[in-house]
C-alpha cells in the first residue's frame, strides 16, 4: 500500500547482496547502513524488533570488508543482514523470547542456527518480537507491545513470528529467521507477502531455541523469494550432535533444483481445506489457491484432489498437544537461576509471584491448560486422545502422499485483520493456523508461497506441503508458483 513501509528486498534478496559483496561490489558495512537507516526511519511504526544491534553488527561487516580485501575465502551469505526471532539464543545478546520473565537475560551461547549463519557470513542486526514464548497468531502478545504489518499499519503480521515476517516485508533485513510450533512462520509469511518455511521435523537445529512445544518446533527462514529461502535452508540444515532430534539423513542442495521445473509431478488440493469442511476460508483465499493449481497444471503438474480426512481435527489435537509440552516447558522459569525474580515469604510464594508477574494472560492460559490435560485422571482422555489423533493425521497424510508428490491449501484463512479485532476471542485467533497445524502434528515441512493478493489488496499465500524430507519437490513447486506469479504482475502492468 502507497503509505506503508512495505518494500521486501528494498536494497536486493540475499543471493544479490553477497554475490556484490563477494565482488567488492558493495562493501558489507555499506549494505548494513542502508539497512540500519531503514530501520531507523521506519521501526518506530512497525516494532518489527526487541532489539536492534548496530554495533556488534558494524563491527561484524567490517571484519567481513577485511577478510575480502585480503583476499580470505567469506561465506555464502556474505554481509547479508538478518533478523533472529527473540526465542532464539545469541551470545551477549538479550534473549526474552518477549516474556517479561526472561527480559535482560543474555545467553552464554549461540544457537545453533546463529552460529551457522554466523559463519556464512551474514551479519545479526537484531532480534524480532513475538508472541509471548511464541504462543499466538498475531503478535499482539509481547509483552512489549504488538508489531504492525508494513503493509497497512493497522493490520496485524501475524504470528507468533510476526516480527520476523515483518522485517523482511519492510525492508529491515532480506532475510530473517522464524520458529514454527503450529504454522508461526507460514501464517506470518503469507499475512505479510514474503516466503516462508516450516522445514521437516529434525530438518534444522532446535539446539538454543527456548522450546514452547518440543515435539512441534522448528526454525526456519523468511525471505523475499525463493531462491533466498533456499539458500538458507541450505546453509542451516543438516545434522547437528547438539540436538538430539536433529536427522541424520539430509535431503540434499535444494538451490540445485529450483530450475528443475514440475513438468510431471503430481500436485493435490486437500479437500477439507479448500471444500468446505473446515469454516472460515475467505472466498478470495480460496480463489488464489485455485488459481495456483492452474498455474501449475499449466506448467506441466497433474492437478487433482485429495482428502486428509483427520485434518480437520488438528486445531483440537494440537490445543491437547503443544499446552501439554509448554507446561512441562516453561517449569524451568521460577525465579532461581536466571530472568525475573520477585521475592515471596518462601520458596513457594517466590515462585509464584515471579510465574504471576512474568507470564502474560496467554502464557498463562496455556500452561494451565496443559497441566490439566497432564492431570491424573485426564492425561489418558485428553491428552492421550490427542496423541491418537495425531496418528491419525499422519497416516492419512501418508496415504495422500501416496498419490500425490504434493499437496496445496491455503496458508492463512483470511488476509491480515484489523489489531484488536480478535485479542478478547482466544478461539477465534487459534483458528487463524487451522491449515498449518496439521503439518506440524504430522512433523512433515509446508511452506507459504506469495501468491497474489485479496480483496483487500492485502497479500495471500499459498501453502506448499511434501512428505518427510520432501523439501527438493517442495522447492521445485514454490519456485514455478513464483514465476507464475511473477508473469501474472506482469502482465497485469
Amino acid at each position: 500500500m502507497s503509505d506503508s513501509p512495505a518494500a521486501p528486498a528494498a536494497f536486493g534478496t540475499a543471493v544479490e547482496i553477497a554475490s556484490a559483496v563477494k565482488a567488492g561490489e558493495r562493501s558489507a558495512l555499506g549494505v548494513l547502513e542502508e539497512h540500519l537507516g531503514r530501520i531507523g526511519a521506519h521501526e518506530s511504526s512497525v516494532h518489527a524488533f526487541n532489539a536492534v544491534i548496530e554495533d556488534e553488527a558494524r563491527s561484524r561487516a567490517m571484519e567481513i570488508d577485511d577478510a575480502i580485501a585480503s583476499g580470505a575465502e567469506v561465506g555464502a551469505l556474505a554481509g547479508v543482514p538478518v533478523a533472529i526471532k527473540d526465542n532464539m539464543c545469541t551470545r551477549g545478546v538479550p534473549t526474552t523470547c518477549s516474556s517479561r520473565i526472561l527480559d535482560g537475560w543474555k545467553p552464554p551461547y549461540d544457537a545453533t542456527v546463529v552460529t551457522r549463519l554466523r559463519e556464512a557470513g551474514a551479519i545479526v542486526v537484531g532480534k524480532t518480537n513475538l508472541d509471548e514464548f511464541a504462543m499466538g497468531s498475531s503478535t499482539e502478545n509481547s509483552a512489549f507491545g504488538p508489531t504492525h504489518n508494513p503493509w497497512d499499519l493497522t493490520r496485524v503480521p501475524g504470528g507468533s513470528s510476526g516480527g520476523s515476517a515483518a522485517a523482511v516485508a519492510a525492508g529491515f533485513s532480506p532475510i530473517s529467521l522464524g520458529s514454527d510450533t503450529g504454522g508461526s512462520i507460514r501464517q506470518p509469511a503469507s499475512l505479510c507477502g514474503v516466503v516462508g518455511v516450516k522445514p521437516t521435523y529434525g530438518a534444522v537445529s532446535r539446539y538454543g531455541l527456548i522450546a514452547f512445544g518440543s515435539s512441534l518446533d522448528q526454525i526456519g527462514p523468511f525471505t523475499t523469494d525463493v531462491h533466498d529461502a533456499a539458500v538458507i535452508m541450505d546453509t542451516i540444515g543438516g545434522h547437528d550432535p547438539l540436538d538430539s532430534t536433529s536427522a541424520t539423513d539430509g535431503h540434499g542442495s535444494l538451490e540445485s533444483v529450483l530450475s528443475d521445473g514440475v513438468d510431471g509431478l503430481r500436485v493435490g488440493l486437500i479437500t477439507e481445506m479448500t471444500g468446505g469442511a473446515i469454516d472460515g476460508i475467505a472466498p478470495d483465499v480460496l480463489a488464489r489457491v485455485r488459481a495456483a493449481a492452474e498455474a501449475l497444471a499449466a506448467a506441466g503438474a497433474t492437478v487433482g484432489e485429495v482428502s486428509v480426512p483427520s485434518s480437520v481435527y488438528g486445531l483440537s489435537a494440537y490445543y491437547m498437544v503443544a499446552p501439554a509440552e509448554a507446561s512441562s516447558n516453561l517449569a524451568r522459569f521460577d525465579g532461581v537461576r536466571y530472568g525475573l525474580r520477585v521475592d515471596g515469604s518462601n520458596t513457594a510464594a517466590m515462585h509464584t509471584a515471579t510465574r504471576t508477574e512474568g507470564f502474560g494472560d496467554e502464557v498463562k492460559r496455556r500452561i494451565m491448560l496443559g497441566t490439566y490435560a497432564l492431570s491424573a485422571g485426564y492425561r489418558d482422555a485428553y491428552y492421550g486422545s490427542a496423541q491418537k489423533v495425531r496418528t491419525l493425521i499422519i497416516e492419512d497424510f501418508d496415504r495422500a502422499y501416496a498419490d500425490f508428490d504434493v499437496l496445496l491449501s491455503p496458508a492463512s484463512p483470511t488476509t491480515a485483520f484489523e489489531m484488536g479485532a480478535k485479542t478478547a476471542d482466544p478461539l477465534a485467533m487459534y483458528l487463524n493456523d487451522v491449515c498449518t497445524i496439521p503439518s506440524n502434528l504430522s512433523g512433515q515441512p509446508a511452506m507459504s508461497v506469495p501468491f497474489g493478493t485479496g480483496d483487500d489488496g492485502l497479500p495471500i499465500g499459498v501453502q506448499v506441503l511434501a512428505p518427510l524430507m520432501g523439501e527438493p519437490v517442495m522447492f521445485r513447486v514454490a519456485a514455478a508458483l513464483e514465476a507464475a506469479q511473477r508473469l501474472e504482475d506482469g502482465e497485469s502492468r
